[in-house]
């Protein structure tokens, strides 16, 4: 139940994610993803087998104490972008956005579940399992929004870097994007601490989420 769980949420949060980018393009003059159906909740035009469910799994049950996972990205053309510039940075900065704020409305109903548990009781375990879903969509959200800040292409951060990098190297940059899944996996697999030291963030912030729902008990 607690995989099934994980897995709900982490899905629910990349699905945001990627409307997300999609509903930025289209303010930015880029429909589409509009036209493909990609600016919905709906889970289905989203999920990626690999990316949504197994790998995610995967890291679950190896107990490998991180969890990942990612939907099909959101098909955009940067050449519709009214500022192709701007528009790029923001469209890819907005999934990170959308993220963070899931992740503070979770720390408002995971205070809100350890409130109710202290004044009702557990009720049969609903509120239990509310408190449980609320911290991993506190958990899950700020992985999501800090490990897409790592400048890896196709990471979202690489956006901002590609950007700011002299035109030639900027090419060069965005070319490894090709690369960029096994480089993650190989930095994952060989050299799993560099994770730890680039997500301290989520430990910080996910302790400070914790600390204030519980002064609601």
């Amino acid at each position: 139940m607690e995989a099934v769980l994980l897995i709900a949420v982490l899905i629910f949060s990349v699905v945001v994610h990627e409307v997300a980018h999609a509903w930025q393009a289209r303010r930015e003059g880029d429909d589409t993803a509009d036209r493909l159906g990609r600016i919905t909740l709906n889970p289905l035009p989203h999920l990626d087998p690999i990316g949504s469910v197994i790998v995610p799994l995967v890291l679950h049950f190896s107990g490998s104490g991180f969890l990942f996972g990612w939907a099909r990205p959101v098909p955009v053309n940067p050449a519709n972008y009214r500022s192709p510039v701007w528009g790029d940075i923001r469209v890819s900065m907005v999934g990170i956005v959308s993220n963070l704020g899931l992740a503070v409305l979770s720390t408002f109903t995971l205070a809100i579940a350890f409130k109710a548990q202290s004044v009702l009781g557990p009720l049969g375990g609903t509120t239990a399992f509310a408190a449980q879903a609320a911290y991993y969509g506190v958990l899950i959200n700020l992985v999501l929004a800090f490990f897409n800040l790592v400048p890896i292409p196709p990471l979202d951060g690489s956006h901002v870097l590609f950007h700011l990098l002299p035109k030639p190297l900027a090419m060069r940059y965005r070319e490894a994007g090709r690369y960029g899944l096994l480089i993650l996996m190989g930095l994952f697999y060989f050299f799993p601490g560099v994770f730890t030291y680039l997500l301290w963030p989520v430990t910080f912030f996910a302790g400070l989420a914790t600390e204030f729902a519980r002064l609601w008990i």
